[in-house]
């Protein structure tokens, strides 16, 4: 017991240390602007492209909610993946827990289907 409160002390040690470190190395590495300004440095960069119009534009909601149906349905593929590989190990209860949660994500989908959350106008 006594070798698992040490294991957890030092890990807790070493990953303190490494994130000090890392944030004490990039404010001694970080880039320092210069004091004269330029008008480039004002302009907006649009990967390259000289840009037209207003750069402070509004996008529709739609676009945000396909993003996060993206997201919500690309974690659950990464959470089903590891519970498939060791679905044998689980047994019943792993596969009930398992379907409980395609349910809830799939009720999800189709209170945003009875909304109309995903239509295309």
């Amino acid at each position: 017991m006594q070798s698992a409160w040490l294991s957890a002390l030092s890990f807790l040690v070493v990953s303190t240390l490494v994130g000090v470190g890392m944030l004490a190395v990039a404010r001694v590495l970080r880039v320092k602007a210069r004091a004269e300004g330029s008008a480039l440095k004002t302009r907006t960069y649009e990967c390259g492209e000289e840009p037209t119009g207003m750069a402070w534009m509004q996008f529709h909601a739609r676009y945000y909610v396909v993003a996060l149906f993206f997201v919500v349905f690309d974690v659950e593929a990464v959470f089903l993946f590891p519970w498939a590989v060791v679905l044998r190990e689980l047994g019943m209860p792993g596969l009930v827990a398992a379907i409980v949660f395609v349910l809830v994500l799939m009720l999800g989908w189709l209170y945003a289907i009875k909304k109309e959350a995903l239509r295309w106008q």
